[in-house]
């Protein structure tokens, strides 16, 4: 009997995953833990909204690349906290890829319940390192307790609104990774008005005008 030939659409994903592995190549036990968690995320998309259903086709680079990435900016950090973690990114993506390096945690940080119940389920399946905190974000970060390496978060905020919920992590040592849109510059300037800050921006491998916006420096004006 002859074997089936895959769908169209099952050779769009694949050919789509590995174009985005290829920008950001992970271990096999990596890539298995990220099957685990998309398979995951498509199932739950169809009762809850976590990510926008026109990027589903470009999942692979939208969204994991997209996440993945950060961790070229930061190779030694272990301990992270991704900010409005809502569906995943980058907080869960950088878990799955965290999970063979000893001490490494994430704390993702967010405040719908059926998000954060996601968030739980996507740590259980994957095996990933990580907890999950349902609060608002103005109300944990300075509870998280121990030394925090990088702060993240991403299609969450405005830049300075991004800056003074990281700020007090930032003050105690961490670096602040943002992924921002084509918009940064204008974001930039506002920031400005409000704080001082020492930055680093870097063009992002995915395309799509993104931005990431590093941060070791924040001081209120």
């Amino acid at each position: 009997m002859a074997k089936a030939s895959p769908t169209p659409a099952l050779t769009a994903v694949a050919t789509e995953k590995a174009a985005a592995l290829a920008l950001t190549p992970v271990s096999r036990e990596t890539e298995a833990r990220l099957d685990r968690y998309v398979a995951l995320l498509l199932e739950w998309q169809a009762k809850t909204n976590l990510v926008a259903p026109s990027t589903l086709p470009e999942l692979w680079t939208r969204h994991i690349a997209d996440s993945l990435q950060l961790l070229t900016l930061a190779p030694s950090a272990k301990v992270w906290v991704d900010l409005g973690s809502g569906g995943g990114f980058p907080g869960v993506v950088l878990a799955c890829a965290l999970a063979e390096t000893p001490g490494a945690t994430v704390h993702l940080v967010e405040r719908n319940s059926k998000k954060a119940a996601f968030l739980r389920e996507a740590l259980r399946v994957t095996g990933a390192p990580g907890t999950v905190h349902l609060a608002d974000i103005g109300d944990i970060v300075e509870r998280i307790s121990g030394p925090i390496d990088c702060v993240t978060a991403r299609a969450l905020a405005p830049l300075h609104q991004l800056i003074g919920f990281a700020e007090p992590l930032v003050r105690k040592g961490a670096k602040a990774l943002f992924l921002k849109g084509q918009d940064v510059e204008a974001e930039l300037t506002e920031t400005t008005k409000y704080w001082t800050i020492e930055l680093q921006l870097h063009s992002s491998r995915t395309g799509g005008h993104g931005w990431i916006v590093e941060l070791d420096s924040i001081g209120r004006r």
